[in-house]
């Protein structure tokens, strides 16, 4: 262990205070209007043809975040607020993206939608991936229901890994260590040969951690919990003629560790280890005026917890695992129709399943084990969409809509209503009305609480605003302004009177509205950016009385970002965030009572030196001021910390 800290202190020394590596890299951070997305629209399009927000963490953003994770980068998005990002490794953490709700913001890895189908809401741990195997992300904000189905209602993220792109095999090492005695080690092979393209990625990580629960007394000596993760992922790609390319995907992680007992709780016995994997295949074929691209994947979640009894946990036994199938399978159409007429249209089908068994014991409280029977916790999901896009010197329209058919609770229809106008090829100003939809968990049908007769939460969103590039590649603006109602929202609903029962049904209204604005500065040496983002919502039962709060999203956040290139070797940058205070629940009172989390300040830097092409050495200092803040009550967050390392390339 010392000889890692000797090779990260020898990086350090050589690294001064720095952040990219090349000038070209920082402008490759900026995101124009002349950016081609894929997520908005399905297909590759310039930003100035598609009425919606989308923001692009590139390559270049990922190398100025080498020692951080996913969530921490994510963390930094304006109107996405990763709650819980600063916790203890392995302690989930929820995303929460323009107040809408966990599992109200669609994953996706390589364009494949990763549910987890054995969790509650049906969301996906993002702690799952590592950050050295990503090549960028693509952030959809808005509904995205009509291109992407259920779970797409605030928006949807798109995770795309590192994929073959030059005619030549390549290699990296990267070795990092820091805070925690956490350790990080991560190799890559990448390149084509001939016609066939080749990505490999394989990464570790193993954290000594530290106590996630927090320790009222400060005297309970509550253990450290540690955090192991072992990840591989693989892109493969076959040019069988000029108009047909075959791929295939595999990612693959195992983490394990240790967990508290809740919150304020220690437990010196609570083990866990959760495997994710995701597999697929697909072919692309180019036609004269589009494509047909077609996708089939396998997504599988199992998640296991043992608890054995001690005196710190009341001698309680608890056993729980859980797996989750998802099989996916989509056909996607894009096609010209006409000089002024593009067409995106497909169809997919997702079939769910899952198996949970669940045993909880403790001196006087034996009750049989909760299971879910996979033999009868499945369903299906089929769906058919269309979206015109009519472009026209400087207007703009998509019109979408999507019929969907359900095997439990039937059908429904989303559809998407964005114009939007072009002046002077610099300013967008756009409008979107649009639907979208969530269907019932796997777990909120079949469990125990379980009611197979719930309906989807649909929700109607209302958006408008602006995307301004002021200099051409140089200085931008943006503004958008939106709103979301949400019907049906499913709860967990508990009886207090005889007959005593609990289950989950429909009935709450969710409203959530706010505002996001950002501005962009990029010269050759220097990249910057600040945004704000508020966002105010609640619940209401079905009487209309308000019985629910956003707990653990902040009404406001701003942040501020700096990147300078100082020399050819050399360079540095800044991030800033504010978070505004937010409302947690207190489960430690009865009835339970509600507490305001005061806001707090974050400031983190990131280092880099390159003293020649193939060696780059990098720290980032995250929590540079040590603030003392709460993100989830009874839980810890880190202080001061460093990841700091070296990466060698090979080619």
């Amino acid at each position: 262990m010392k000889k890692n800290y000797v090779l990260v202190a020898a990086g350090l020394g050589l690294v001064q205070l720095v952040l990219l590596s090349t000038a070209t890299r920082a402008q490759d951070s900026v995101r124009v209007l002349h950016d081609v997305v894929v997520t908005a629209t399905r297909s590759p399009q310039k930003q100035t043809d598609i009425g919606r927000v989308v923001t692009v963490i590139t390559a270049a953003d990922i190398s100025h975040a080498l020692g951080k994770t996913l969530p921490e980068l994510l963390n930094s998005v304006p109107g996405l607020t990763f709650s819980g990002a600063e916790n203890a490794p392995g302690i989930s953490s929820s995303v929460f993206l323009r107040g809408a709700s966990t599992g109200n913001t669609l994953v996706l890895i390589d364009g494949f939608p990763v549910n987890n189908a054995s969790a509650i809401d049906g969301s996906y741990d993002l702690n799952a991936f590592p950050l050295d195997q990503i090549d960028h992300i693509e952030i959809l904000k808005g509904t995205g229901s009509t291109l992407y189905g259920s779970d797409a209602v605030a928006g949807v993220i798109n995770i795309i890994t590192k994929h073959p792109v030059q005619n030549e095999l390549k290699a990296n090492v990267q070795l990092s260590g820091g805070t925690y005695n956490t350790f990080t080690e991560a190799a890559g092979l990448i390149g084509k040969i001939d016609k066939t393209g080749i990505a490999v990625n394989l990464s570790n990580t193993d954290s000594r951690g530290f106590p996630a629960a927090t320790d009222t007394t400060g005297k309970a000596g509550f253990r450290n919990d540690d955090f192991h993760q072992r990840s591989a992922s693989v892109n493969l790609n076959q040019q069988v003629t000029d108009k047909f390319i075959l791929n295939g995907n595999f990612q693959g992680t195992y983490n394990s560790g240790h967990l508290p007992y809740g919150a304020y709780g220690d437990d010196k016995n609570f083990s866990y280890n959760n495997t994710f994997i995701l597999g697929g295949i697909g072919g692309k074929l180019l036609l004269p005026k589009g494509a047909l691209v077609v996708n089939l994947s396998q997504n599988n979640v199992a998640n296991n917890y043992n608890e054995v009894p001690s005196a710190l946990n009341f001698s309680t036994t608890q056993v729980v695992k859980n797996t989750g199938h998802i099989t996916n399978a989509e056909a996607v159409f894009n096609y010209n129709l006409a000089k002024y007429l593009d067409l995106t249209s497909g169809a997919g089908f997702k079939y769910n399943n899952t198996s949970q068994y669940s045993l909880y014991n403790s001196p006087g409280y034996t009750p049989p084990a909760s299971t879910i029977d996979p033999g009868t916790a499945k369903n299906s999901i089929a769906g058919a969409y269309a979206s015109l896009f009519f472009k026209s010197d400087i207007f703009h329209m998509e019109l979408g809509g999507r019929y969907n058919h359900h095997s439990k609770y039937g059908d429904n229809f989303t559809y998407s209503i964005n114009p939007s106008v072009l002046l002077a090829d610099q300013l967008k100003i756009f409008g979107n009305i649009s639907s979208a939809f969530k269907a019932p968990s796997l777990y909120q049908l079949f469990s125990q609480y379980g009611n197979l007769n719930l309906k989807p939460e649909t929700t109607t969103s209302y958006e408008a605003g602006f995307d301004w590039e002021i200099i051409k590649k140089t200085l931008s603006f943006n503004a958008v302004f939106y709103k979301y109602n949400t019907s049906n929202v499913i709860y967990f609903f508990s009886q207090s009177v005889s007959p005593f029962a609990s289950f989950y049904k429909n009935g709450r209204f969710q409203g959530d509205k706010g505002y996001e604005s950002e501005i962009k500065y990029n010269t050759d040496k220097l990249t910057a950016s600040a945004y704000i983002a508020y966002v105010t919502g609640t619940l209401t039962d079905e009487n209309g009385a308000t019985t629910n709060i956003l707990y653990r999203r902040p009404t406001h956040t701003l942040g501020a970002n700096v990147y300078y290139q100082f020399c050819k070797d050399f360079s540095a940058g800044l991030n800033y965030k504010y978070t505004g205070d937010r409302v947690d629940q207190n489960f430690n009172t009865f009835p339970v009572s509600n507490i305001t989390l005061k806001h707090y300040n974050l400031v983190d830097a990131h280092l880099q030196y390159e003293p020649c092409k193939h060696i780059s050495l990098f720290t980032d200092l995250k929590n540079l001021f040590d603030a003392k803040y709460i993100d989830w009550l009874g839980y810890n967050t880190r202080g001061f910390n460093f990841m700091a390392g070296i990466k060698y390339r090979i080619n």
